[in-house]
């Protein structure tokens, strides 16, 4: 029998979920002193990170010692706080670890929600959610409905991406790996995947397998390559040392074409991808699945099913992560990624926690009538230049955003002034501005240009050939009517200050005045 929500009304906000994701939009909305509940299916908060990484040891970095004292900065290197007015609620309190544990994030997750008393309801796993009336409802395994008028989807990965290969009912998912190497001593391993999963769980087990073999049709991916976070990261190089150093264990470009069993050995079908069609069939005592996660889409009904981005994985959100095709709903946390996947951090806390801010303003703006914070400055090239690099200097989000988050300034020629707005999708500030003649966004980009040896890099340090810098740098872009007008590098910088008076001030000063 369906009963109604115990406060029986339509809630204005109704939040799916109380990870990371989940906690930030709700502490923003709270502030905001806005009507919202959020549901919770297990019984405190960050239940993903109960349970993984398998191995507990996150990726995201803990940098406490950097020399900076700014709250804000310090955020560039602390990627696991949630945002917040309290300053004992911030990661570096409950570990020093420069790699520290999920347990510890766990601890903080709680702690983030009581602390700020946030209107989270527990225990209420949410079965079916439909879209009717203009009104979201969401009903619980307990029989209960609750309504509101936009919805949040902040549900983080809803089970393991199974690749269609026959057989792969055969392979330990990575959900299930044993947490000792020493399950796998002396035996011939075989890891579908080839991304921060399966380099852990093969890390795991270095020294106690005979052979281990990570297979996937592309090559490995290595973070200080793309600069992107989620690919692999440095302290997974073992593993690839002791391909090189020819210990047995190796890197396969391969698809695997079948899984079997003969007896106490599993058999795998492969063709190699870099070698000309060559199959082979190879011999393993285990078979691991590490091939990432994929979003939970059996709760929606089709009032209110959304489409996906083209990996099928997650959700299509336009630029403001709303749904594509479903009004009113929103997607938050990682499954805000559709829009700079593989380039930012929306897929993890330390980039999304920015996105969800912003969302919270949208949000406040579309329902609320809240307008968007912006700030007026004069039409003046020296004070525009000095806010421009003021910001780049100081913003943890456009750090952490880069490529993506901008801040915004608009020519507002009746007035003769510049509106000046922070922390929007550049997608979405281009297409919001598109009516005004003259528009500036400014971010934070790494260099287009692909490099031999990151580590050996030739640089040009002079200002007319910043566009070829290849670390982290701010880029201007003006925008007129919508279309792209222009646009300014300026030089790369080992400590990231952008305020030499030569190599930053005078070079922006010099592309902004003529516009002005």
């Amino acid at each position: 029998m369906t009963a109604e929500a115990p406060d029986g009304r339509v809630h204005r906000y109704l939040i799916i979920g109380a990870g990371p994701a989940g906690l930030q939009l709700s502490y923003y909305l709270q502030r905001a002193g806005a009507d919202y509940l959020t549901l919770e299916r297990e019984d405190s908060p960050g239940g993903f990170f109960r349970r993984f990484p398998r191995h507990r040891r996150l990726i995201s970095l803990n940098k406490v010692h950097t020399g900076e004292k700014d709250p804000e900065i310090l955020l560039r290197w602390d990627w696991n706080s949630l945002l917040s007015d309290s300053p004992d609620l911030m990661f570096p309190h409950y570990s020093r670890e420069y790699f520290p544990c999920a347990d510890d994030l766990v601890r903080y997750l709680a702690d983030f929600q009581r602390g700020h008393d946030l209107n989270v309801r527990y225990s209420t796993p949410v079965e079916r959610l439909e879209k009717t009336g203009g009104v979201f409802l969401a009903h619980t395994a307990g029989g209960e409905v609750f309504r509101a008028e936009c919805l949040i989807v902040a549900t983080g990965w809803g089970g393991p991406n199974i690749p269609d290969i026959p057989g792969i009912e055969l392979a330990m998912g990575y959900e299930d790996v044993p947490m000792s190497g020493e399950t796998f001593t002396d035996k011939r391993v075989l890891i579908i995947g080839k991304g921060n999963s399966a380099f852990e769980t093969a890390q795991s087990m270095l020294g106690e397998a005979a052979i281990i073999h990570l297979a996937s049709p592309s090559p490995v991916t290595l973070s200080w390559t793309t600069k992107h976070p989620g690919h692999v990261r440095g302290q997974y190089g073992a593993l690839l040392d002791s391909y090189w150093f020819k210990t047995l264990h190796g890197v396969l470009e391969c698809t695997v074409d079948r899984l079997w069993r003969e007896g106490d050995v599993y058999k795998a079908a492969i063709t190699y991808t870099l070698a000309e069609g060559e199959t082979a069939e190879l011999e393993y005592d285990a078979v691991i699945r590490c091939t990432g996660f994929t979003m939970d889409t059996g709760v929606f009904d089709d009032s209110c099913r959304p489409e996906l981005a083209p990996n099928g994985r997650m959700p299509a959100i336009g630029p403001d992560f709303q749904s594509a095709n479903v009004d009113g709903m929103y997607f938050a946390g990682t499954l805000m990624q559709a829009r700079d996947f593989k380039r930012a951090s929306s897929a993890f806390i330390d980039g999304f926690r920015y996105n969800l801010r912003t969302m919270a303003a949208l949000l406040a703006e579309r329902y609320e009538s809240t307008p968007l914070d912006r700030q007026v400055l004069p039409r003046d090239a020296d004070r525009l230049t000095a806010t421009m690099l003021d910001r780049v200097n100081w913003s943890s989000a456009l750090w952490t955003q880069f490529e993506y988050l901008c801040d915004v300034y608009v020519l507002d020629e009746d007035a003769g002034v510049v509106v000046h707005y922070t922390d929007l999708p550049e997608d979405y500030a281009v297409e919001r501005f598109a009516a005004h003649p003259l528009v500036f966004t400014v971010t934070l980009r790494w260099g287009r240009d692909r490099h031999e040896d990151v580590f050996a890099i030739k640089r040009h340090p002079t200002p007319e050939r910043a566009h070829e810098s290849a670390f982290l740098h701010p880029v201007v872009r003006v925008w007129q009517h919508g279309e792209q007008a222009g646009e300014r590098h300026l030089l790369e910088d080992l400590l990231a200050q952008w305020r030499d008076p030569v190599r930053h001030v005078a070079p922006l000063r010099s592309f902004l005045a003529p516009y002005l």
